[in-house]
């Protein structure tokens, strides 16, 4: 009998048993030749995942925010202005970095479920002035993807830096980095990226490293400063041990296996199968008739799915049935609507048959909880999807 329940938050996510085992093997030092060239391996594998090719990748041990941290840290200075576009509470943190850092922001932020759109994002940089622009591009909070397509086109247009938080999108949203013009893409390894937490990942345009050469004041954070960790990563890609702080040896063994698999799969069939797996579940959830957080079917992200409860659920009493019946999922995070609302995660190692179990463990929820809808129809709708 299976002795567990399916993980589907937005993150920590279901791991590849591989990349598990990566995880769990003996631990070696950080200069010994196998893990010097897994880590050098895994480096030029962020290139190809980011689809960008001539990027400056980072692997530091730390979370998605150190990931931010490492992007305003060394980009901002003191009286330099910032634009944060926020649609949720991801984008609203970057407000509170940013300023940390003496940065003069200003703030774009949509309501609840809701986009900035492109043109108000260029209304505000045609005033020029502007540093750099930060976009989340799927908000945890919210389940809100930005379109970021245009954004790098904006950033060259305005002479303003751009910086993508990922943490919710690398390797489950299509990213085509230097495509894009894009000039920072940030994550975390707990999401879509399949591997346990604890690593902050970022890649980091020419562009973005002629600014941060340009700086005229040190960074003011000691273990995010690039000029730490830049000699450090382009040793080990070089295969060559060096040292600033002592890496996290396991969880770059387990980044390399993982990344490997990742490109195995090949990017567009990744993004594909993503695009695929958050449609059938999202269908199941209209078809039990959830009302979802983000206002409009294109603003839905592909990694994760948020839904308000039906008037009157309990959500802490919901989610322990929902994990009774073979599921884990997450509760609210957005302060406006965190009594009232859930969120799923569908990413990384996810396939359909999980995403099918997930709505059927909803349903059990929901009708434990007294709310009426025809059984089987979440279900039945998320597999029409799946064999369309």
């Amino acid at each position: 009998m299976k002795g567990r329940t399916l993980l589907m938050i937005p993150g920590p996510i279901e791991f590849e048993p591989e990349v598990l085992q990566a995880l769990g093997a003996p631990t070696t030092s950080h200069v010994a030749p196998a893990f010097v060239d897994a880590f050098g391996r895994a480096l030029e594998r962020m290139r190809d995942v980011w689809q960008c090719p001539s990027g400056q990748p980072f692997v530091v041990a730390g979370s998605g925010t150190l990931a931010m941290e490492l992007a305003g840290a060394n980009l901002v200075e003191p009286g330099d202005r910032a634009l944060v576009v926020s649609t949720g509470v991801f984008g609203d943190r970057f407000e509170d970095l940013l300023g940390r850092h003496g940065a003069a922001v200003t703030v774009l932020r949509a309501p609840v479920g809701e986009i900035v759109a492109a043109s108000a994002m260029e209304e505000e940089l045609v005033r020029g002035g502007y540093k750099l622009v930060t976009v989340t591009h799927v908000d945890t909070s919210t389940g809100v993807r930005m379109d970021v397509t245009k954004l790098g086109e904006l950033g060259r247009k305005y002479g303003t830096l751009t910086v993508v938080d990922g943490v919710c999108s690398v390797a489950g949203e299509e990213i085509r980095q230097e495509e894009w013009k894009l000039d920072i893409v940030l994550t975390a390894s707990q999401k879509a990226i399949g591997v346990p937490p604890g690593l902050a990942l970022l890649m980091a345009s020419p562009r973005a490293l002629e600014a941060f050469h340009a700086r005229r004041r040190p960074v003011g954070s000691y273990y995010a400063d690039w000029s730490k960790w830049l000699p450090v990563m382009k040793a080990y890609e070089n295969r060559t041990p060096s040292y600033f702080g002592t890496p996290a040896v396991n969880l770059v063994a387990a980044l390399d296996v993982s990344l490997g698999q990742i490109l195995a799969e090949g990017m567009p069939a990744r993004f594909a199968r993503h695009a695929l797996l958050a449609k059938a579940f999202q269908a199941g959830m209209d078809a039990v008739r959830l009302t979802q957080v983000p206002a409009k079917p294109p603003y839905r992200a592909h990694t994760l799915t948020a839904c308000y409860a039906p008037e009157g659920i309990g959500i802490p009493a919901f989610l322990e049935d929902v994990k009774n019946a073979g599921a884990i999922v997450a509760g609210g995070l957005h302060p406006a609507i965190k009594d009232r609302t859930f969120r799923v995660g569908h990413m990384g190692a996810v396939r359909g048959a999980d995403v099918l179990a997930t709505v059927g463990a909803i349903e059990a929820g929901l009708r434990r909880a007294g709310h009426r809808f025809d059984a089987g129809a979440g279900v039945a709708a998320a597999q029409r999807v799946l064999l369309s």
